[in-house]
This record gives C-alpha cells, structure tokens and sequence, in this order.
C-alpha cells in the first residue's frame, strides 16, 4: 500500500512541506486489488489440446481508465483530477523558480530518470570524472534512503546534495529548490538531477529541468517504452545503457529504439556503456551543445 499517494483509499489532508506530500497517480509497481472471479471449466476431453482449442487468454484488468487515468478505490475520477491539478499546480509554481534561477545563471539543469538498477549513479560518476574539468558541476540525488550515492557522486570531488523521499516515489520542484540554496554557486554549469528510480511518478513532475533524461538499461528489455509510455514522452533523450552486456543478452536494440519513437517521434536516442566508455563522446557531446546554449542565453538577458 502507498500511503504517499493515498492509494489506502483515504483523503488525507495535503501537506505541502518538503517532507509531506499526499497525492494521486498510477505507480510502477502494482498494487493488489481483491477481486474475486468465477470461472468456468469444461473437462472430460479423450484427446490432446492443440493450439487452436485453448482457451483465449484473461483481458487485461485495467484501472488506468476514465479522465483521470488512475484508480483510487473511495475517490471519484472528478475528485482524483481535481487533486492532481492542485498538486500539480503547487509544483509547477516551484518548477517555474528554479528554472529562473537557472536561466539567471547560465545553469543546464538535467533530470535523469530510469528504473533502479539502470546504471544511472555510475553513469553520473563517469561523465563528472570526465567533464569536471570543462564546466561547474553539482548533483542532487533522490533516493527513498541512504546516502550511498551521493558520497559517491562526492568522491568525485564534485558537491551533491542527497534527498531522502522516505515514501515518497519521486522528486519535486520544492525538494529540488530546497537543495539548490544548500549547493555552492553553480553559475554557467552543469546540475545534475539523479530522480528516485521509478519509470512512472517523476515523469509528470517538472523539476525546473531542461531536458529530462531518461536510462535504459540493455537487461531490462526492449518493450520499457511502451510498458510506461508516459516517461518516454516526457524525456528529451534516452540514453540505452550497459550495451556491453549485449552480446550476453537477447535485447532487441532496434525494436526499443522503434518503440520509444512510436511514444515519442522526437526522443534522441543514443547508445553507451558507462563501465567500458562506449558511446561517451556522443553524450557529452550533447550534454556541452545545451550547456553552452544556456551560457550564452544567460549573457544575453545579462
């Protein structure tokens, strides 16, 4: 049970403290529903079953439908929008100051997001070894708890704030701009965002970022596109990770790369390894190209 976005079915009162946030949307991982079924079975045959006699399978039981495209048992589909426009609202008024005071800093703010375990931590640790040397760089790091990565990010000798959600599924913009005062100046830099690892929740919530980033690792499988179609429509690029692992794996790299384009026809995609180098160059690439377009957009509101 998720007691953050009140999927106990309650209409908990609405804490908008950084530490407290109550509030309504699918999630990655499925909650249990107690549904009873009656099914009906006919026995008794003398020979085998081919193919064409077995039965049709289950349709899937969906309760992503109606306006609000989630289930909340107790909440109606009105009252459930209604609460995530307020929500949603609230967040992107704090988005809305973080991406001023990045624009008035010449500072390129990136979301990454991804599920856990896609390698995002130690893809951080490599490009801010390779790139310290070009630009400011600070992290901040979102996990349910622990600090583990944001002392590795720190051994690094780069800064990183980490944010501890406790049950929370995702960063916000208020959680992110409570960080920024606690981070040296990052003018003309690079922040790095790291969101909890959650393919689902962190894609409706705008960080004052200008690009979401979303991480694919190869050994998760081609179909994550289309599996949580909404993430891959909000990322800018998806970067495919861990590809050398691949001749080891049956991932079909053509197929997640079609399938993330059916979501998003404009997503960049490219192809890396974190742990050999390979693909590197591209993304700095990319990641340099929009640091300085924000360099120079900043010296000339100056």
């Amino acid at each position: 049970m998720c007691t953050v976005c009140g999927c106990d079915g309650g209409e908990a009162a609405h804490d908008h403290s950084p530490d407290h946030h109550d509030h309504p949307h699918p999630h990655e991982n499925g909650h249990e529903h107690g549904h009873h079924h009656h099914h009906h079975h006919h026995h008794g045959h003398d020979h085998a079953h081919d193919h064409a006699h077995a039965p049709a399978a289950p349709a899937p039981l969906d309760f992503g439908g109606g306006i609000a495209g989630v289930h909340i048992a107790g909440l109606s589909q009105s009252r459930i929008v209604q609460i995530e426009r307020d929500i949603l609202g609230k967040n992107n008024s704090y988005a809305a100051d973080n991406r001023a005071r990045f624009a008035a800093a010449g500072t390129l703010a990136l979301n990454f997001v991804s599920s856990p375990g896609s390698g995002k931590t130690s893809l951080l640790v490599r490009a801010i070894t390779d790139l310290k040397d070009k630009f400011p760089i600070a992290v901040i790091e979102g996990d349910q708890q622990t600090a583990n990565d944001a002392e590795r990010i720190r051994a690094t000798g780069a800064p990183a704030i980490q944010i501890n959600t406790g049950k929370g599924c995702h960063l916000d913009a208020h959680m992110v701009g409570h960080a920024l005062g606690q981070l040296p100046a990052l003018a003309q830099g690079v922040l790095f965002i790291e969101n909890v690892g959650n393919l689902v929740c962190p894609a409706a919530f705008d960080l004052g970022e200008a690009h979401k980033v979303v991480v694919l690792s190869v050994t998760e499988g081609e179909d994550k596109p289309l599996k949580y179609p909404d993430m891959f429509a909000a990322a800018e690029l998806m970067l495919i990770n861990k590809v050398d692992l691949m001749p080891h794996l049956d991932f079909d790299l053509a197929s997640c790369i079609e399938y993330a384009r059916r979501v998003n026809p404009k997503i960049a995609v490219l192809t890396l390894s974190a742990r050999s180098g390979e693909g590197l160059p591209a993304f700095y690439a990319w990641i340099e190209k929009r640091a300085a377009a924000a360099r120079s957009a900043a010296r000339a509101a100056e």
